[in-house]
């Protein structure tokens, strides 16, 4: 039986599909689209600004370290909520380990692992992540750093204010983030 040059597009276009949804080859496939694709975070509208009210939140570092989120009050804080097996999450991993190599002894980083530690550990070493301050949380985010989805990346004010909340993936090391950054250390 002879196939029709349709029925061998079909089955290659059935073919690339299933490499890209059920193989790593398309997990980095989609890895590399989405730093392709992503833009600069978007800054909060001034009067669509939120202010923290609570900071109560217990987290733990990768070596089992307590960190109290009530110690970061006051500061510039970028958290951002992540999982090795999320496609947008590691696209946007090169750009903030830039920025965080830019301001990390600024600005108070957090990258919230929403994974089993060990997962962690091994992406950060194969990666080259090691220098990241990775957190696991042990009670839930305030109300209002709630991540529904991943990647989801806040910049918070001295005084509270969330600048910056962004739900998708982003280039954080942009022009726009460090004047923002900045900014809010000048304040």
């Amino acid at each position: 039986m002879k196939l029709s040059k349709k029925q061998i597009v079909n089955g290659l276009f059935i073919i690339g599909i299933i490499l890209l949804v059920f193989t790593p080859v398309g997990f980095y496939a989609r890895v590399h689209i989405g730093r392709l694709l992503s833009s600069g975070a978007a800054v909060v509208k001034e009067g669509m600004q939120v202010s923290l009210d609570n900071y109560e939140w217990d987290l733990q570092d990768v070596e089992g370290n307590y960190f109290d989120f009530r110690d970061q009050e006051g500061k510039v804080v970028l958290i951002n909520f992540w999982a090795t097996w999320c496609p947008p999450c590691v696209a946007e991993m090169p750009s903030l380990q830039k920025l965080y190599k830019g301001y990390g002894d600024k600005v108070v980083f957090m990258f919230v692992a929403q994974d089993k530690p060990d997962k962690v550990e091994a992406f950060l070493k194969k990666h080259q992540y090691e220098d990241l301050p990775v957190y696991y949380a042990k009670t839930a985010a305030p109300s209002l750093l709630a991540a529904k989805v991943l990647p989801t990346t806040y910049i918070i004010d001295k005084d509270g204010k969330i600048r910056v909340a962004e739900t998708n993936a982003a280039d954080w090391n942009t022009d726009k983030i460090k004047t923002l950054l900045g900014n809010l250390l000048k304040e």
